[in-house]
Formats: C-alpha cells, structure tokens, sequence
C-alpha cells in the first residue's frame, strides 16, 4: 500500500535546539515508519532574510543534517534533500506567483507577523514576501498532503491551497493535491528567558549539541514566577518556563501536575524544579550530542547522504513539474 506522502524540513541557519525537537523531531522519528517522508534543509529560504551572510546559511547546511541523523532520522527511510540543488522547486516558485497578487501576498497573516517581527517596514525582501509561493512549490513538488507545521504557519498551508485550486481550475482536471496541515500537540517552546519562542538567533535556546556545563547554565537561569520570593510563598505555574518544559519533557505527568498543585500552594523551590527539568535534559541530550559528535567527524558521510537523497527527490520533483507546465498548457519539448 503506498504511504501518504509528507513533507518537512528546516531553515538552515543554525544548529537545531530542544524547541525544534518536542515540536517536529520526535513526531519525524514516527513518521518516518508510516510515511513517505522528506525532509528539507531549506537553505534557500533561508537566504530570504539571511542575503547579507550567505556562508552562515551555506555552513549550516552540515548543522542541521547532523541534528536530523543525531536524532535518529534513518535516510534508509526518509529522504534528506537540498532546497537549492532541486531546479524544479524554483521552477514551480515561479510559476505560482503567476497565480497569486501582491496583495493576498501581503494579508497573508504569517507574513504579515514575520514582517512586524523583524522590523522590515515596506523594506521587505521580495524572497520573503514571496515565501508563500515558494513554500506552496515545495509542498507540490512532493505532492506532499500532509506538512506538519506550528499553528502560527497554517496560514501558507491555506495559502498552499488556494494556488493548488488555480493550477487545478486552469489545467480543468486534476493535477495536485490539496495539503492538510498537522498542528503538534505541544507548541513552541518559549525561550529560557521566558520573553520570546525559543530560537536559534534569539540566544534564549538549549541546542541539541550542548554541554553538560551549557544546559546546566540554561535551565538555572531560566525565568521561573518573579514573585516566588521565598520556598514557602504560592507560585505561579503559567507563564513559568520551567513547569512549560516539564510539561513537554517530562513523562511522569501525573508527577507534573503534583508539582503544580504543590508550587500553587506553597513550600516548594524553584532549584528543586530546575534540578529535576535539568536531569530530564541531560538524560535526552547526552545521547544525541554523543552520536552527534561521531558523525562529525566523517563529514563526507553526511555530505553523501545529502547528495543521494537530492538526487531522489530531484526525480518526484522533476515529474510533478513537467505535468504542471503540460497541465497549464505551456510549451515543453
């Protein structure tokens, strides 16, 4: 029986953190038994708000293969491939923004957050004003239906869907398929400092190749209930960044939920929270940066696994191209 195809992936501009494994990592490990899956180092969109450093992204290709293999990601059974070295994902790109207006571009509403976000004003990359499309190629491509992603991104699946509808009407049959996002059940991780998402630029994250010394720093300095003066005083669990990583981390959750009832209540310390979270980290990192570590040191191993996996995905890529532009009815040869 075929598989249900699904498509993920990662932008390459850095080494992967604890945020990326509780939301798409650890599901990637299962989907890769009951799905055809693809991951994608997405060095080109990357580039989209990293032009000025291109090399960082280029560099960063390595980081987050090793991360995928450190991880467990098995690429007997999930394709790793390159964004940029598969000609029919900016083909496609191309293509779609034909089918799309600078508007809806603009009223995209994870557009719309990402711009805000990053003080762009109306100096918005057109690469990055485009991802929509862009995005919309690489899920086609695969003709992946199903692109697990965070809630604040099912706008682009949407978005996915409305140019699939148009290639579709215009070819008069059916040529793609319309994609189902898959929100994980745990969201983004907010970061140590509790003051934004957990991420690779922000300095707030724990990378799945930290130290021992490195997570320790983390989790002790991670923001916790500012008015949790003295062990004795009632604390606050919302908001707390320790008790939001034991809730994605720890698996004794009957545990967890006796230590919020306690910290509610009064007499328990935030070093003890912190000591438990910390020895959760430890036992989970320990593996990955282990493993990590002896893959890097057979760099061309990694690179191979690359190369073999883009040239399986530039065929399924190359294919679903040739019957979009037949099925829009442009000249080919």
């Amino acid at each position: 029986m075929t598989k249900p195809i699904i498509l993920t992936g990662d932008r390459t501009t850095g080494p992967l953190h604890i945020g990326h494994y509780v939301g798409s990592l650890r599901s990637r490990l299962e989907f890769q038994d009951t799905h055809d899956q693809y991951l994608l180092l997405a060095d080109t969109q990357a580039l989209t708000d990293n032009a000025d450093d291109p090399d960082k992204v280029r560099r960063n290709v390595i980081e987050v293969a090793l991360d995928y293999l450190a991880v467990g990601i098995d690429p007997s059974k999930t394709t790793i491939c390159l964004q940029s070295q598969l000609p029919a994902l900016a083909e496609l790109s191309m293509l779609y923004l034909n089918f799309v207006t600078v508007a809806r571009l603009e009223r995209n509403p994870t557009i719309k957050d990402e711009v805000r976000a990053r003080g762009f004003g109306r100096d918005i990359p057109a690469g990055f004003l485009c991802y929509p499309a862009a995005q919309a190629a690489d899920i086609t491509a695969f003709k992946a239906t199903i692109v697990p992603v965070g809630a604040d991104q099912a706008p682009l699946i949407e978005q996915t869907n409305e140019i699939v509808r148009r290639i579709n009407a215009t070819a008069s049959k059916i040529i793609l398929t319309e994609a189902q996002a898959v929100i994980p059940k745990t969201g983004r991780l907010m970061g140590v400092d509790g003051k934004a998402k957990m991420s690779k630029s922000g300095g707030n994250a724990i990378a799945l190749s930290s130290s021992p010394d490195a997570i320790s720093a983390a989790v002790k300095r991670m923001f916790t209930d500012p008015n949790h003066l003295r062990v004795e005083d009632p604390g606050q669990v919302e908001g707390n960044v320790v008790f939001a990583y034991l809730d994605a981390f720890d698996e004794d959750l009957a545990a967890v939920e006796q230590l919020k009832e306690h910290y509610r209540k009064g007499g328990l310390g935030d070093g003890k929270l912190k000591r438990r979270l910390e020895d959760i980290l430890q036992v989970l990192i320990e593996p990955i940066r282990n493993r990590r570590a002896e893959l890097a040191r057979d760099p061309n191993y990694v690179i191979d696994v690359i190369r073999k996996g883009t040239e399986r995905a530039k065929v399924r890529t190359e294919a679903t191209k040739r019957e979009v532009v037949s099925g829009i009815g442009l000249f080919q040869f």
